[in-house]
Protein backbone atom coordinates (compact mmCIF):
# COMPACT_ATOMS: atom_id res chain seq x y z
CA UNK A 1 0.00 0.00 0.00
CA UNK A 2 1.87 3.15 -0.67
CA UNK A 3 -0.23 6.19 0.56
CA UNK A 4 -0.14 10.01 -0.03
CA UNK A 5 -0.53 12.36 3.28
CA UNK A 6 -1.45 16.09 2.34
CA UNK A 7 -0.49 18.12 5.36
CA UNK A 8 1.64 18.17 8.36
CA UNK A 9 -0.90 18.86 11.23
CA UNK A 10 -2.57 17.13 13.81
CA UNK A 11 -4.32 14.70 11.50
CA UNK A 12 -2.09 14.37 8.92
CA UNK A 13 0.99 13.12 11.64
CA UNK A 14 -1.97 10.96 13.26
CA UNK A 15 -2.90 9.62 10.36
CA UNK A 16 0.80 8.42 9.63
CA UNK A 17 1.48 7.12 12.74
CA UNK A 18 -1.98 5.15 12.61
CA UNK A 19 -1.54 3.81 9.13
CA UNK A 20 1.77 2.61 10.28
CA UNK A 21 0.13 1.27 13.21
CA UNK A 22 -1.79 -1.14 11.04
CA UNK A 23 0.57 -2.17 7.92
CA UNK A 24 3.98 -1.07 9.10
CA UNK A 25 4.87 -2.64 5.62
CA UNK A 26 2.86 0.59 4.14
CA UNK A 27 4.48 3.53 2.25
CA UNK A 28 3.48 6.48 3.70
CA UNK A 29 4.41 10.21 1.69
CA UNK A 30 3.02 13.57 4.12
CA UNK A 31 3.77 16.54 1.93
CA UNK A 32 3.68 19.79 4.15
CA UNK A 33 2.99 23.48 2.24
CA UNK A 34 5.06 24.89 5.09
CA UNK A 35 8.95 24.64 4.40
CA UNK A 36 9.38 24.83 7.91
CA UNK A 37 7.38 22.72 10.60
CA UNK A 38 7.31 25.24 13.66
CA UNK A 39 6.02 24.65 16.96
CA UNK A 40 3.65 27.88 16.42
CA UNK A 41 -0.34 28.16 17.87
CA UNK A 42 -1.76 28.08 21.44
CA UNK A 43 -3.45 25.28 23.41
CA UNK A 44 -5.16 22.92 22.47
CA UNK A 45 -7.61 20.34 24.82
CA UNK A 46 -7.40 16.85 23.99
CA UNK A 47 -10.68 15.00 25.86
CA UNK A 48 -10.83 11.00 26.83
CA UNK A 49 -12.03 10.35 23.39
CA UNK A 50 -8.80 11.53 21.88
CA UNK A 51 -6.21 10.16 24.49
CA UNK A 52 -7.91 7.00 23.95
CA UNK A 53 -6.55 6.95 20.31
CA UNK A 54 -3.28 8.57 21.00
CA UNK A 55 -2.97 5.67 23.52
CA UNK A 56 -3.86 3.18 21.54
CA UNK A 57 -0.43 4.57 19.41
CA UNK A 58 1.69 4.33 21.99
CA UNK A 59 1.79 8.23 22.67
CA UNK A 60 -0.16 8.93 25.92
CA UNK A 61 2.74 9.13 28.00
CA UNK A 62 4.93 11.58 25.68
CA UNK A 63 1.62 13.78 25.56
CA UNK A 64 1.16 13.78 29.45
CA UNK A 65 4.63 14.43 29.86
CA UNK A 66 4.64 17.85 27.88
CA UNK A 67 0.78 18.83 29.06
CA UNK A 68 -1.43 19.35 31.72
CA UNK A 69 -4.04 16.70 33.18
CA UNK A 70 -7.39 18.42 34.27
CA UNK A 71 -8.73 17.36 37.08
CA UNK A 72 -11.83 19.81 36.69
CA UNK A 73 -13.86 21.49 34.37
CA UNK A 74 -15.84 25.09 35.48
CA UNK A 75 -18.58 26.99 34.36
CA UNK A 76 -18.73 30.81 35.53
CA UNK A 77 -20.64 33.76 34.61
CA UNK A 78 -18.39 37.35 33.73
CA UNK A 79 -19.18 37.90 37.57
CA UNK A 80 -16.65 34.94 38.54
CA UNK A 81 -19.65 33.32 39.95
CA UNK A 82 -19.82 29.12 39.68
CA UNK A 83 -22.35 28.13 37.92
CA UNK A 84 -21.45 24.42 37.28
CA UNK A 85 -18.31 22.38 37.78
CA UNK A 86 -17.48 18.78 37.13
CA UNK A 87 -14.55 16.48 37.41
CA UNK A 88 -12.47 15.76 34.16
CA UNK A 89 -10.36 12.75 32.76
CA UNK A 90 -9.63 9.78 34.86
CA UNK A 91 -11.27 11.79 38.08
CA UNK A 92 -14.76 11.46 36.45
CA UNK A 93 -14.25 8.19 35.75
CA UNK A 94 -12.54 7.79 32.16
CA UNK A 95 -10.33 5.16 31.44
CA UNK A 96 -7.43 7.83 29.51
CA UNK A 97 -7.21 11.03 31.04
CA UNK A 98 -8.27 14.68 29.19
CA UNK A 99 -5.25 16.54 28.29
CA UNK A 100 -4.50 20.09 27.84
CA UNK A 101 -1.63 21.05 25.78
CA UNK A 102 0.20 23.31 23.34
CA UNK A 103 -0.52 22.78 19.81
CA UNK A 104 3.40 23.46 19.21
CA UNK A 105 4.23 20.93 21.64
CA UNK A 106 1.86 18.08 20.40
CA UNK A 107 3.06 18.50 16.88
CA UNK A 108 6.34 18.04 18.09
CA UNK A 109 5.45 14.73 19.62
CA UNK A 110 3.40 13.13 16.87
CA UNK A 111 6.29 14.46 14.29
CA UNK A 112 8.94 12.89 17.03
CA UNK A 113 7.05 9.61 16.50
CA UNK A 114 6.41 9.92 12.89
CA UNK A 115 10.32 10.27 12.28
CA UNK A 116 11.21 7.56 14.78
CA UNK A 117 9.00 4.80 13.40
CA UNK A 118 8.73 6.01 9.68
CA UNK A 119 11.78 7.64 9.12
CA UNK A 120 12.40 11.67 8.70
CA UNK A 121 12.42 11.44 4.70
CA UNK A 122 8.96 10.12 5.28
CA UNK A 123 7.88 14.00 5.77
CA UNK A 124 8.25 16.62 2.80
CA UNK A 125 7.94 20.02 3.40
CA UNK A 126 7.68 22.97 1.06
CA UNK A 127 5.14 20.99 -1.05
CA UNK A 128 1.59 22.53 -1.34
CA UNK A 129 -1.30 20.71 -2.76
CA UNK A 130 -2.74 22.09 -5.72
CA UNK A 131 -5.15 19.52 -7.10
CA UNK A 132 -5.51 15.44 -7.50
CA UNK A 133 -6.04 12.88 -10.01
CA UNK A 134 -6.78 9.61 -10.12
CA UNK A 135 -7.55 6.45 -11.94
CA UNK A 136 -8.32 2.98 -11.25
CA UNK A 137 -4.72 2.16 -10.66
CA UNK A 138 -3.72 5.55 -8.50
CA UNK A 139 -4.09 9.05 -7.05
CA UNK A 140 -1.96 11.58 -7.47
CA UNK A 141 -1.67 14.82 -5.80
CA UNK A 142 0.30 17.60 -7.48
CA UNK A 143 2.19 20.21 -5.84
CA UNK A 144 3.85 23.83 -5.95
CA UNK A 145 6.88 24.67 -3.66
CA UNK A 146 7.12 28.53 -1.68
CA UNK A 147 7.48 30.38 -4.49
CA UNK A 148 4.67 28.80 -6.55
CA UNK A 149 6.65 26.76 -9.21
CA UNK A 150 5.92 23.34 -10.27
CA UNK A 151 7.19 20.48 -7.39
CA UNK A 152 7.29 16.94 -8.70
CA UNK A 153 3.74 15.01 -8.17
CA UNK A 154 3.27 12.09 -6.67
CA UNK A 155 1.21 9.19 -7.06
CA UNK A 156 -0.24 6.59 -4.77
CA UNK A 157 -3.22 4.13 -3.82
CA UNK A 158 -5.10 6.96 -2.28
CA UNK A 159 -4.69 10.38 -1.45
CA UNK A 160 -5.55 11.51 1.90
CA UNK A 161 -5.99 15.40 2.02
CA UNK A 162 -5.28 16.82 5.53
CA UNK A 163 -5.11 20.75 4.59
CA UNK A 164 -7.01 22.30 6.54
CA UNK A 165 -10.26 24.66 6.39
CA UNK A 166 -8.55 26.13 3.08
CA UNK A 167 -7.91 22.74 1.90
CA UNK A 168 -7.09 22.96 -2.49
CA UNK A 169 -8.61 19.84 -2.31
CA UNK A 170 -11.49 19.72 -1.12
CA UNK A 171 -11.93 22.82 -2.94
CA UNK A 172 -11.62 20.63 -6.48
CA UNK A 173 -14.62 18.60 -5.66
CA UNK A 174 -16.79 21.72 -4.18
CA UNK A 175 -15.23 24.48 -6.29
CA UNK A 176 -18.51 27.57 -5.34
CA UNK A 177 -18.08 26.64 -1.81
CA UNK A 178 -16.82 30.23 -1.16
CA UNK A 179 -14.78 31.09 2.55
CA UNK A 180 -15.47 29.56 5.63
CA UNK A 181 -18.76 30.92 7.00
CA UNK A 182 -18.61 33.32 9.67
CA UNK A 183 -21.69 33.90 12.49
CA UNK A 184 -20.62 36.99 14.56
CA UNK A 185 -17.99 35.84 16.90
CA UNK A 186 -14.29 36.94 16.58
CA UNK A 187 -11.65 35.36 18.60
CA UNK A 188 -8.43 36.65 20.39
CA UNK A 189 -6.09 34.26 21.88
CA UNK A 190 -3.12 34.34 23.96
CA UNK A 191 -0.30 32.15 26.06
CA UNK A 192 0.42 33.84 29.58
CA UNK A 193 3.15 32.49 32.07
CA UNK A 194 1.14 33.08 35.61
CA UNK A 195 0.64 31.06 38.68
CA UNK A 196 -1.93 28.41 38.93
CA UNK A 197 -5.31 29.11 39.41
CA UNK A 198 -7.90 27.63 41.72
CA UNK A 199 -6.68 23.66 41.93
CA UNK A 200 -4.07 24.03 39.25
CA UNK A 201 -5.25 22.02 36.78
CA UNK A 202 -9.38 23.33 35.95
CA UNK A 203 -10.68 24.33 32.75
CA UNK A 204 -12.49 27.00 32.83
CA UNK A 205 -15.21 29.05 30.84
CA UNK A 206 -16.04 32.55 32.14
CA UNK A 207 -19.21 34.59 30.78
CA UNK A 208 -21.81 34.44 27.87
CA UNK A 209 -20.95 35.08 24.14
CA UNK A 210 -24.49 36.85 23.77
CA UNK A 211 -24.59 39.01 27.02
CA UNK A 212 -20.70 40.15 27.80
CA UNK A 213 -18.33 37.86 25.87
CA UNK A 214 -16.93 35.05 26.88
CA UNK A 215 -13.56 33.49 28.00
CA UNK A 216 -11.73 30.08 27.98
CA UNK A 217 -8.86 29.71 30.24
CA UNK A 218 -6.42 26.23 30.93
CA UNK A 219 -2.90 25.59 31.80
CA UNK A 220 -0.65 23.84 28.95
CA UNK A 221 2.44 23.69 30.22
CA UNK A 222 3.06 23.01 34.23
CA UNK A 223 6.12 24.32 36.48
CA UNK A 224 7.83 25.63 33.40
CA UNK A 225 10.54 27.84 35.71
CA UNK A 226 10.48 25.11 38.64
CA UNK A 227 8.77 27.67 41.09
CA UNK A 228 5.35 26.59 40.13
CA UNK A 229 4.59 28.97 37.23
CA UNK A 230 2.10 27.57 34.09
CA UNK A 231 1.98 28.17 30.97
CA UNK A 232 -1.59 29.36 31.15
CA UNK A 233 -4.10 29.54 27.75
CA UNK A 234 -6.82 32.24 27.01
CA UNK A 235 -9.54 32.78 24.47
CA UNK A 236 -11.88 35.69 24.39
CA UNK A 237 -14.64 35.72 22.16
CA UNK A 238 -16.79 38.89 20.76
CA UNK A 239 -19.49 39.72 18.57
CA UNK A 240 -18.53 41.37 15.78
CA UNK A 241 -20.02 42.38 12.71
CA UNK A 242 -17.63 42.16 10.15
CA UNK A 243 -15.00 39.08 10.42
CA UNK A 244 -10.93 39.61 10.00
CA UNK A 245 -9.28 37.37 7.68
CA UNK A 246 -9.25 33.37 8.64
CA UNK A 247 -5.50 33.59 9.11
CA UNK A 248 -4.23 31.42 12.01
CA UNK A 249 -1.04 33.61 12.22
CA UNK A 250 -2.52 37.28 12.06
CA UNK A 251 -1.64 39.30 15.06
CA UNK A 252 -4.37 41.11 17.09
CA UNK A 253 -4.59 44.29 18.83
CA UNK A 254 -5.33 44.38 22.58
CA UNK A 255 -7.49 47.47 22.09
CA UNK A 256 -9.82 46.08 20.38
CA UNK A 257 -11.15 43.99 22.92
CA UNK A 258 -9.47 44.46 26.13
CA UNK A 259 -12.65 46.89 27.23
CA UNK A 260 -14.71 44.12 27.17
CA UNK A 261 -12.76 42.03 29.92
CA UNK A 262 -10.68 45.11 31.63
CA UNK A 263 -12.93 44.43 34.84
CA UNK A 264 -12.80 40.81 35.28
CA UNK A 265 -10.70 40.31 38.07
CA UNK A 266 -11.89 37.78 40.27
CA UNK A 267 -10.41 36.21 43.87
CA UNK A 268 -9.70 33.24 41.94
CA UNK A 269 -8.56 34.56 38.93
CA UNK A 270 -7.72 37.88 37.58
CA UNK A 271 -8.23 37.43 33.79
CA UNK A 272 -7.91 41.09 32.64
CA UNK A 273 -4.13 40.42 33.55
CA UNK A 274 -4.15 37.92 32.16
CA UNK A 275 -4.21 39.04 28.84
CA UNK A 276 -2.40 41.94 29.44
CA UNK A 277 0.50 39.82 30.24
CA UNK A 278 0.41 37.45 27.31
CA UNK A 279 3.39 36.42 25.66
CA UNK A 280 1.68 37.36 22.32
CA UNK A 281 -1.82 38.43 20.82
CA UNK A 282 -3.67 36.09 17.60
CA UNK A 283 -6.45 37.26 16.27
CA UNK A 284 -9.14 34.50 14.45
CA UNK A 285 -13.08 34.37 13.36
CA UNK A 286 -15.16 32.12 14.64
CA UNK A 287 -16.07 30.07 11.50
CA UNK A 288 -16.79 26.69 9.75
CA UNK A 289 -18.15 25.55 6.48
CA UNK A 290 -21.90 24.25 6.17
CA UNK A 291 -22.22 20.15 6.08
CA UNK A 292 -21.29 18.53 3.07
CA UNK A 293 -22.59 15.17 2.18
CA UNK A 294 -19.27 13.40 0.83
CA UNK A 295 -15.94 13.31 1.95
CA UNK A 296 -14.91 10.42 -0.60
CA UNK A 297 -14.12 10.65 -4.21
CA UNK A 298 -12.65 7.40 -5.44
CA UNK A 299 -9.42 6.71 -4.34
CA UNK A 300 -9.28 10.51 -2.41
CA UNK A 301 -10.71 11.42 1.02
CA UNK A 302 -10.51 14.30 3.20
CA UNK A 303 -10.00 14.45 6.27
CA UNK A 304 -10.03 17.11 10.11
CA UNK A 305 -10.98 20.72 8.55
CA UNK A 306 -10.50 19.78 4.79
CA UNK A 307 -13.63 17.51 5.45
CA UNK A 308 -15.67 19.18 8.17
CA UNK A 309 -14.13 22.30 9.45
CA UNK A 310 -16.10 23.61 13.06
CA UNK A 311 -16.37 25.75 15.93
CA UNK A 312 -13.23 25.28 18.25
CA UNK A 313 -15.65 24.25 21.25
CA UNK A 314 -15.74 21.41 23.61
CA UNK A 315 -12.68 19.97 22.55
CA UNK A 316 -13.80 18.50 18.72
CA UNK A 317 -11.82 19.75 16.65
CA UNK A 318 -8.08 18.03 16.63
CA UNK A 319 -9.90 15.03 18.23
CA UNK A 320 -11.95 14.37 15.15
CA UNK A 321 -9.34 14.30 12.91
CA UNK A 322 -7.72 12.11 15.19
CA UNK A 323 -11.06 9.49 15.36
CA UNK A 324 -10.66 10.35 11.32
CA UNK A 325 -7.43 9.31 11.17
CA UNK A 326 -7.81 5.91 13.09
CA UNK A 327 -10.84 5.19 11.25
CA UNK A 328 -8.95 5.38 7.42
CA UNK A 329 -6.27 3.32 8.55
CA UNK A 330 -8.48 0.57 10.19
CA UNK A 331 -10.59 0.51 6.84
CA UNK A 332 -8.05 0.43 4.97
CA UNK A 333 -6.57 -2.54 7.07
CA UNK A 334 -10.34 -4.32 6.60
CA UNK A 335 -10.86 -3.76 2.86
CA UNK A 336 -9.03 -4.83 -0.19
CA UNK A 337 -9.78 -2.43 -2.38
CA UNK A 338 -8.86 1.09 -1.15
CA UNK A 339 -11.60 2.84 -2.57
CA UNK A 340 -14.14 1.02 -0.52
CA UNK A 341 -12.30 1.32 2.53
CA UNK A 342 -12.35 5.32 2.35
CA UNK A 343 -15.65 4.88 1.87
CA UNK A 344 -16.09 2.64 4.40
CA UNK A 345 -14.83 5.58 6.52
CA UNK A 346 -17.60 8.07 5.22
CA UNK A 347 -19.96 5.96 5.76
CA UNK A 348 -19.23 5.48 9.67
CA UNK A 349 -17.93 9.25 10.20
CA UNK A 350 -19.83 11.50 8.18
CA UNK A 351 -23.36 11.89 9.61
CA UNK A 352 -21.76 11.38 12.69
CA UNK A 353 -19.29 14.26 12.48
CA UNK A 354 -21.63 16.66 10.36
CA UNK A 355 -23.87 16.63 13.45
CA UNK A 356 -21.20 17.97 15.80
CA UNK A 357 -20.43 20.79 13.82
CA UNK A 358 -24.63 21.97 14.05
CA UNK A 359 -24.36 20.62 17.65
CA UNK A 360 -21.32 23.13 17.99
CA UNK A 361 -22.97 26.31 16.39
CA UNK A 362 -26.44 25.54 17.92
CA UNK A 363 -25.82 24.25 21.72
CA UNK A 364 -22.36 24.25 22.31
CA UNK A 365 -21.03 23.09 26.50
CA UNK A 366 -21.45 26.85 26.61
CA UNK A 367 -24.72 26.99 26.13
CA UNK A 368 -24.82 26.26 30.22
CA UNK A 369 -23.60 29.93 30.46
CA UNK A 370 -25.61 31.31 28.48
CA UNK A 371 -28.73 30.09 30.19
CA UNK A 372 -27.53 31.67 33.18
CA UNK A 373 -27.32 34.67 31.63
CA UNK A 374 -30.27 34.94 29.98
CA UNK A 375 -32.25 33.72 32.92
CA UNK A 376 -30.70 36.30 35.25
CA UNK A 377 -30.53 39.19 32.96
CA UNK A 378 -26.74 39.36 33.31
CA UNK A 379 -26.99 39.96 36.80
CA UNK A 380 -25.64 37.84 39.96
CA UNK A 381 -27.48 35.59 42.18
CA UNK A 382 -27.63 34.50 44.84
CA UNK A 383 -28.00 30.29 44.74
CA UNK A 384 -27.38 28.67 41.51
CA UNK A 385 -30.47 27.07 42.45
CA UNK A 386 -32.89 30.06 42.36
CA UNK A 387 -32.11 30.23 38.41
CA UNK A 388 -32.17 26.60 37.42
CA UNK A 389 -31.28 23.21 38.74
CA UNK A 390 -28.17 21.70 38.87
CA UNK A 391 -29.93 18.42 36.85
CA UNK A 392 -30.98 20.74 34.28
CA UNK A 393 -27.30 21.99 33.92
CA UNK A 394 -25.98 18.57 33.88
CA UNK A 395 -27.99 17.19 31.23
CA UNK A 396 -27.37 20.41 28.75
CA UNK A 397 -23.78 19.09 29.48
CA UNK A 398 -24.25 15.41 29.23
CA UNK A 399 -26.35 15.96 25.94
CA UNK A 400 -23.87 17.39 24.29
CA UNK A 401 -20.99 14.87 25.03
CA UNK A 402 -23.00 12.02 23.88
CA UNK A 403 -23.65 14.24 19.99
CA UNK A 404 -19.55 13.99 20.29
CA UNK A 405 -19.47 10.92 21.38
CA UNK A 406 -17.04 11.39 24.73
CA UNK A 407 -19.76 10.36 27.35
CA UNK A 408 -17.86 8.17 29.63
CA UNK A 409 -19.92 5.10 28.27
CA UNK A 410 -18.75 5.36 24.95
CA UNK A 411 -15.36 6.34 25.68
CA UNK A 412 -14.69 3.60 27.93
CA UNK A 413 -16.18 0.70 26.05
CA UNK A 414 -13.81 1.50 23.47
CA UNK A 415 -11.00 1.92 25.48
Amino acid sequence: MDIIIVGAGIGGLTQALALHAQNKSANIRIFEAAPELLPLGVGISLRPHAMRELGNLGLLERVAAVGVTPVAHGFYTHHGQLIFAEQAGTSAGYKTPHISIHRGDLQNVLLAAVHERLGKDCVVLGHRCVGVEQDDKGATANFVGPDRTARPSATGDVVIACDGIHSAVRKQFYPNEGAPVFHGINMWRGVTKAKPFLNTRTTVRVGGIYTSGKMVIYPVRDNIDCKGTQLINWVCEVLIDTPPSADWSKPGRLDDFFHIFKDWSFDWLDCAALIKNSEFILEYPMVDRDPVPQWVFGRVALLGDAAHPMYPRGGNGGAQAILDAVCIAQQLQNHESPAAALKAYEDERLEKVNKIVRENRARPPDVVIDTVERLTNGQRFNKIEDVISIAELQKINDDYKKVASYDIASVNSSA
